[in-house]
Parts: C-alpha cells; sequence; structure tokens
C-alpha cells in the first residue's frame, strides 16, 4: 500500500514538471514574437503621433497591447495562481482618436505595459524557457553517454564537461543525472519566477496607492449609478408591467360588480378576464424579482443558479463548481450577474456552439471563467458588454481579463475578493 501511494506521488510529481515545462515553453514561444511586435508597433506608432498618423493607429496598437498584457494576466493566475489586477483607466464611450490616444498614453498602466514589454522579450523569455530547458538538456547528456559523442571527432562541450571519449562521455551523464535531480525541485518553480516577474513589472510601484485611491473613487461612484439605473428600472417595470394589469383588473372587478345582476354572461367574460390579467401580472411579477435576485440563487447558491442559466441558454454549456461553502450574498450576486451577463455575449455574438464555465475558489478569491469555441475578437472598451461587467466587478475589488485571439477561443476570467 505504500509503495503504491509513493509511487503514485512520483507520477504526480513527474506529470507537474512535464506540465510546468510544456507550459513554459508555450510562453517562451509567444512572449518574443508578441513582445517584440507589440513593442515596435508601438514605439512606430507613437512616433508617428507629431504627423497625424499616430493619432489614428496609437489607441488600436495600445488595445492590442493591454489585450497581449490581459492574456498574461490570465495565465499568471491559472497557471502560476499569480494575481496581476488590470488598473486602466476608462475611456469616454465617445471619446475621438484625439481624446483616447492621449487618455491612454497619460494612463501609468500603459507606460507599466511597455516597460514590461523590453523585460518580457528578454528576462521574461529566458525565465520562461529555463523549465523545458533544464528538463531536456539533461537527455544530451545520456545520448553522449551511449555513443553520440563519436559524432564529434574533435570533442564536444556538455556544460562544463569536454567531452573526447567514452568515460568523458559518462561523465556528462552525470551531470545530465545531476541536472535532472534538480530540474525536481527547480522547474514548476522557475515558472512561478516567470510569473511573479511579470507582477513586478505590471503592477505599480509608488503610485499605486494614488491609483488605488482613484480607482475606488471611480468603482463607488459606478455602484450608485448602477444603483440608480437599476431603480429606475424597476420602478420603469413596475409601472408599465405589473401595475398597469393589477389597476386594469381593479376596473374590471368594478365592472363586473356592476354587470353581475344585469348582464352574467358578460360579467363571466370579464372575470375569466380579469383571471387571466392577474396571472400575467403574478409572472411579471416573478421575472422582476428574478432579475433583482434569483430565487435559485439565495436557496441554493451561486453553483446551481448558474447551472440553471445554462440550461436556459440555447449553446451547449458545461458547468464545473468547486465551492466549498458560500460565499456573502452580495458577492454571489455579482458573481451571478457577471457570469449571466459574459454568457449572453457569447450567446450574441461569438459564434460559439459550445461554452464552458468554470466555478471555484482559491486563495481567497472567487474565480469565474467562462471560455467558447467562438469567433474570438472580444474587447473591453466602448461598446463592449464587457465594460459593464468590469464596472460591476470593481464595486466589490473584483477584476476582469480577457483573452480573445481573433479566430477564438475566447476566454473571459472574473475574479471577485471572497471570504
Amino acid at each position: 500500500m505504500t509503495m503504491d501511494t509513493k509511487n503514485g506521488s512520483g507520477r504526480t510529481t513527474g506529470r507537474g514538471i512535464g506540465l510546468a515545462a510544456v507550459r513554459g515553453l508555450e510562453l517562451a514561444l509567444v512572449s518574443l514574437p508578441g513582445a517584440v511586435l507589440c513593442f515596435c508597433l508601438s514605439l512606430v506608432s507613437i512616433a508617428l503621433i507629431p504627423i497625424g498618423v499616430g493619432i489614428v493607429t496609437t489607441p488600436y496598437v495600445l488595445t492590442g497591447v493591454r489585450a497581449f498584457a490581459n492574456a498574461r494576466r490570465v495565465l499568471a493566475a491559472e497557471w502560476g495562481g499569480v494575481r496581476i489586477p488590470p488598473a486602466y483607466r476608462p475611456l469616454p464611450e465617445d471619446a475621438n482618436p484625439w481624446a483616447r490616444t492621449f487618455g491612454m498614453l497619460r494612463d501609468p498602466a500603459t507606460w507599466r505595459d511597455l516597460r514590461w514589454l523590453p523585460v518580457d522579450m528578454t528576462a521574461g523569455f529566458v525565465t520562461a524557457l529555463l523549465p523545458a530547458v533544464l528538463l531536456l538538456y539533461p537527455l544530451e547528456g545520456f545520448a553522449l553517454a551511449i555513443g553520440l559523442w563519436r559524432v564529434f571527432p574533435d570533442g564536444y562541450w556538455y556544460g562544463f564537461v569536454p567531452v573526447t571519449g567514452q568515460a568523458s562521455a559518462f561523465g556528462a551523464a552525470a551531470l545530465g543525472l545531476v541536472l535532472l535531480f534538480l530540474a525536481h525541485f527547480l522547474t514548476p518553480r522557475l515558472l512561478g519566477v516567470h510569473f511573479r516577474l511579470t507582477r513586478a513589472v505590471l503592477t505599480g510601484g509608488q503610485g499605486e496607492l494614488a491609483e488605488r485611491v482613484r480607482v475606488l473613487t471611480e468603482t463607488r461612484r459606478d455602484a450608485v449609478d448602477t444603483s440608480a439605473a437599476e431603480l429606475r428600472r424597476i420602478e420603469r417595470d413596475l409601472h408599465d408591467g405589473a401595475q398597469a394589469r393589477l389597476v386594469a383588473v381593479g376596473m374590471d372587478l368594478g365592472t363586473i360588480e356592476a354587470l353581475l345582476d344585469k348582464d352574467p354572461a358578460r360579467a363571466k367574460e370579464l372575470i375569466a378576464q380579469a383571471r387571466k390579467s392577474s396571472v400575467e401580472a403574478l409572472t411579471e411579477l416573478r421575472e422582476l424579482v428574478r432579475g433583482i435576485h434569483p430565487p435559485v440563487l439565495a436557496e441554493r447558491g451561486l453553483g446551481d443558479a448558474v447551472r440553471a442559466l445554462a440550461l436556459r441558454l440555447p449553446v451547449t454549456t458545461e458547468v464545473s463548481v468547486d465551492l466549498p461553502g458560500r460565499a456573502a450574498a452580495p458577492v454571489e450576486s455579482a458573481a451571478y450577474f457577471a457570469v449571466s451577463e459574459v454568457l449572453t455575449n457569447a450567446v450574441k455574438h461569438s459564434g460559439a456552439d459550445r461554452i464552458w464555465v468554470d466555478l471555484h475558489r482559491a486563495d481567497g478569491m472567487l474565480r469565474a471563467t467562462v471560455t467558447d469555441n467562438g469567433k474570438g475578437g472580444a474587447v473591453i472598451g466602448a461598446g463592449s458588454g464587457l465594460t459593464g461587467v468590469e464596472r460591476r466587478l470593481g464595486t466589490f475589488d473584483g477584476v476582469l481579463a480577457v483573452s480573445s485571439p481573433a479566430g477564438g477561443p475566447t476566454m473571459v476570467t472574473m475574479e471577485i475578493p471572497c471570504a
């Protein structure tokens, strides 16, 4: 029994080392060309601002840089458990190209992104590549020991070992064995170093506190505006829907009272009409209550509420839930409506035929990820439904990250602090 447990643990560790190496290799292959492309385009576009061309191109280029940085934020949270909250200043929805360009350039987060790009294409590339190198390089030492050294008649350097014969080839294999032993401990940690380096550059420095105060002020204002808009919606729905039907029912009952002795047949028709109106009013009230706070959310929690939501979608949706216990009611409500909005956007705009929803809690955060296999191209910005989601989450100090390359897939990750 003990031996099986150890073997199982070894297999798990081996999978973790291999997974870290594969993920690091993927990051290295993406970070170098992606960072170089974003950095060069940014420099050229900003340099062209004085002649007017950059006024048009810079917002698009910087939006691409933000998407590249947000994709790394998503991977940092999913692969490394490292949370890197974005702190971009919102832009007016009707801003012209001039206002958008200089609004983005005045944002400290923009310059942190641009400062991060050279770091990502150098130190970031190395720290991402090291896990794969540390795991694969020992194989070369083993290959030299079994005869590969004969291919190099003039000798070959493996690390600091000069391989000139079979004895030195065994020395190379011994060095490879030591490196493999080190890989067992260092490979997963090196991937974490990459993400912590990313966080160190993308997170604000001395101005972080001032930025934090600004964000809290804006989210408080957004919360007040959202609350006022929600109250106006409820009042409008009550006035135009259930209230009007109940008034009609009252009028019908008055008419029925007058016709009960004179025209029983007509009174009977009005009774049926009043019953129908009361049923419709009750249905509208239930829909209104569901829009404020779904009963299933209050009774059974966020996981079952999202499952019920997925069942009503016209697209095949898989829901995975790992939520021990329940969060505070406001947090659950914010997460539910955020997921609902993202799912609605996916159904309307992505062209996807399959959606995956993952809900889990990690490191004091409630994390919801919505992935679809649609056409991609989703962005946070003017006219996007994701902007409203970001503001809703910001009220609870939550963050939203979107990875949606052209051609898909789209991954939207939402995090809310949760006790």
